[in-house]
């Protein structure tokens, strides 16, 4: 049962478990910024090897954001020339990319149709090596496993998954085919978004480098530039801040939502809702609503800042989603898009190459909106 992409008993119990592992293991809290704030260290090392020529980050970007949840699920963090790992990564971001495909959404709408050749079938070969990863984890994870000493999310899992076991209760949602989906569900939702979020950050600040300048500057005064950002400085970083807030906004990741589903009756402008009808909430409808923002088809930090240049939050903000399937990694994701931006744009001025004269905004399909741009220049500052 996945947590992403169902409803029911089984989704609440894993849902409830899983944001009170992660919150166990830091999410939020001070012991996992200390983990990101490491992290940026090596993603910093890498991006320095490039001496300012112009690369691809997704996979380092990737992995530097994959290894924040790697380090609560599975315990530990991979390195990022590990092959085994860099292979996850790619099967999970190819299977995201494909999830928009014609193929994928006609085999959605009619399963009767798997029988034909497609993207679907690339995805289905894509979930079956990366459960078997995990299945693997779990199998070598089990021999070292201490009760009074939980290393990770697994481990959690696996010690209430005994506890039922010995308790004889027949009807527990914690056996092994829901601790590989949801881990593999952490994984895609823990690394993806950011990740988009993080890509599409670079790329609207080498189209607007005055941008870019204003958030360093403010940066620099507040905190200097040898010491790393922490999370408490985001109060006293307005402008960055908005930046942050509309890049999620304009960036628009997830655009059509996960599925909802009404829990009763429901009649609504006219129309007639039965209980249990499938729901995709258009964020965009509200990300982009003329009505709510000052220019919603601009890239604009002033959309977060009132007349004197302080931060205001905004009801309409609602890249996270909302209500009970709103992100359950929240926390964990604002987290990670303040201290990974705020540390690159510390350390780094982004460009483009000189005869790159018209960077264009444009996105790529799939499950998330991905930038089709994607090389950097990082120049050290």
């Amino acid at each position: 049962m996945r947590i992403l992409l169902s409803n029911g008993e089984s989704w609440r119990q894993m849902r409830r478990f899983t944001i009170s592992t992660l919150r166990d293991f830091g999410m939020g809290k001070k012991t996992i910024e200390g983990k990101i704030i490491k992290e940026a260290h090596y993603m910093i090392n890498v991006f320095e090897s490039h001496k300012g020529q112009e690369f691809n980050p997704t996979i380092q970007l990737n992995a530097a954001v994959g290894n924040i949840i790697c380090s609560i699920v599975f315990g530990d963090r991979f390195d990022y020339d590990d092959q085994t790992f860099i292979s996850l990564i790619k099967r999970i971001n190819e299977n995201v990319q494909l999830a928009g495909s014609s193929m994928v959404q006609l085999y959605n709408s009619f399963p009767i149709l798997r029988f034909l050749p497609g993207s679907h079938k690339k995805i289905r070969k894509n979930e079956i090596m990366v459960g078997q990863f995990i299945k693997d984890f779990i199998t070598k994870n089990y021999q070292t496993l201490d009760a009074n000493d939980p290393r990770s999310f697994i481990d959690v899992f696996m010690l209430k998954q005994q506890q039922d076991e010995e308790s004889g209760n027949p009807n527990t949602y914690f056996h092994k085919n829901n601790l590989i989906f949801t881990v593999a569900d952490l994984f895609a939702a823990g690394t993806k978004t950011t990740l988009t979020t993080l890509r599409w950050a670079m790329l609207l600040i080498m189209k607007y480098p005055q941008i870019q300048e204003k958030v360093h500057d403010e940066i620099t005064t507040v905190i200097g530039s040898e010491r790393f950002p922490r999370t408490e400085d985001w109060k006293n970083l307005p402008y960055t801040n908005a930046v942050i807030h509309e890049i999620q906004r304009f960036a628009n990741i997830v655009p059509l939502n996960v599925m909802h589903s009404t829990t009763e009756d429901l009649n609504f402008k006219g129309y007639f809702f039965p209980k249990g009808t499938l729901v995709i909430p258009l964020l965009t409808s509200v990300l982009y609503d003329k009505t709510l923002w000052k220019t919603p088809d601009d890239f604009n930090p002033s959309n977060f800042l009132d007349a004197e240049g302080k931060f205001v939050k905004r009801d309409a903000f609602t890249p996270f989603s909302m209500d009970k399937k709103a992100c359950a990694g929240q926390p964990l994701a604002r987290m990670e898009l303040f201290l990974f931006f705020t540390i690159l744009i510390q350390r780094f001025r982004f460009q483009v190459l000189p005869n790159v004269t018209n960077l264009e905004l444009t996105s790529g399909v799939g499950f998330t909106s991905f930038p089709k741009y994607q090389n950097v220049c990082a120049v050290h500052r």
